[in-house]
């Protein structure tokens, strides 16, 4: 018990830290700390300018973590991702020369830039937790998480990522404007010459790996367990569930992976609250999240202004705990 309220005091110092760096940005954190306690990576979109490739860099000091950013262009290779073998004169061997995914976060800045290869490549290192150089496979070291970001304004020359790689992300964020006063604040703080604060580390590996333990144990009832696999089937079987209009636009609901993504995201949100259990709020809380990317809408939705927001709204307008 006293580990643990070190570890949650530790998590509060984490936001702490972070935000004095970062403004207006707690859900993002939050967001991000989830993903990384539990194993998953994060997509981001968000116009220019939001704080994202901040955010990540200074969460990275304060969790002691190595950290690259990759730049996503039209002429990057996979080579340039993952590595290659080069050859040394002096032993006349090949040798690893290893890329920058060797990191414990991974920054993928503008990841729908780069051409199908290098998308693959990234998320084969997302999945398999390992890259493959020559003939031989290397792990990555742990924790390992990626964050890629959209820019959602300019698509002309981009790359958009096939549905089924975009569901390999844990969760799908979308960065907005700060409010006036978090806005005032970035502006007085940026503007200040002065100000170049160098976040201390909070976390180490170790403990982020008991953190992840803790997670692991937090309780859901099997009501719950309920609720999220019915929130599921309500975006493939919409009609089931009252929803005739949505069953017009919807056309693939979410896979497999947003109902194990959304028990464990509820999981470690209740742990930041504090909680050995888990309540309907943290669920409801993360299912845009977890399913804005997953819902596939047809032609016809977009025609008529339908968002995936707004099927969500509806999904659990419509399904009721204890279904």
């Amino acid at each position: 018990m006293e580990s643990s309220r070190i570890l949650h005091r530790k998590i509060r110092d984490v936001f702490s830290e972070t935000g004095k760096v970062v403004i207006g940005q707690e859900r993002l954190i939050n967001r991000l700390l989830i993903g990384l306690f539990t194993g998953g990576h994060i997509l981001l979109e968000g116009v220019p300018g939001l704080a994202k490739t901040k955010t990540i860099n200074t969460l990275a000091k304060v969790l002691d973590l190595g950290f690259n950013r990759i730049q996503f262009t039209p002429d990057l290779l996979p080579a340039d991702l993952v590595g290659t073998m080069i050859y040394n004169q002096k032993s006349g061997d090949f040798e690893v020369k290893k890329g920058p995914i060797f990191a414990n976060l991974i920054l993928a800045d503008e990841v729908n830039r780069a051409p199908a290869k290098v998308q693959s490549a990234l998320l084969e290192a997302m999945a398999e937790k390992q890259v493959t150089i020559g003939d031989e496979s290397h792990k990555l070291d742990r924790p390992f998480m990626v964050m890629a970001t959209q820019n959602p304004v300019e698509q002309e020359g981009t790359y958009p990522l096939p549905e089924a790689q975009v569901d390999r992300f844990m969760m799908k964020v979308f960065v907005d404007y700060l409010n006036k006063n978090d806005e005032l604040e970035m502006v007085r703080k940026i503007a200040n010459l002065n100000e170049n604060y160098v976040p201390k580390p909070i976390l180490d590996k170790e403990e982020i790996a008991a953190i992840g333990q803790e997670i692991n144990r937090i309780s859901i009832s099997e009501m719950l367990e309920r609720y999220i696999i019915e929130l599921v089937f309500a975006t493939r079987r919409p009609a089931e569930y009252g929803m005739k209009d949505e069953a017009r636009y919807i056309q693939f609901g979410v896979s497999p992976r947003a109902g194990i993504a959304l028990y464990n995201a509820a999981k470690a949100l209740a742990y930041f609250d504090e909680r050995d259990y888990v309540l309907p709020e943290d669920i409801k809380a993360l299912v845009h999240d977890v399913f804005n990317h997953r819902i596939i809408l047809n032609y016809e939705a977009e025609a008529d202004g339908l968002t995936t927001r707004e099927v969500i709204d509806n999904v659990l307008k419509r399904v009721a705990i204890g279904r």
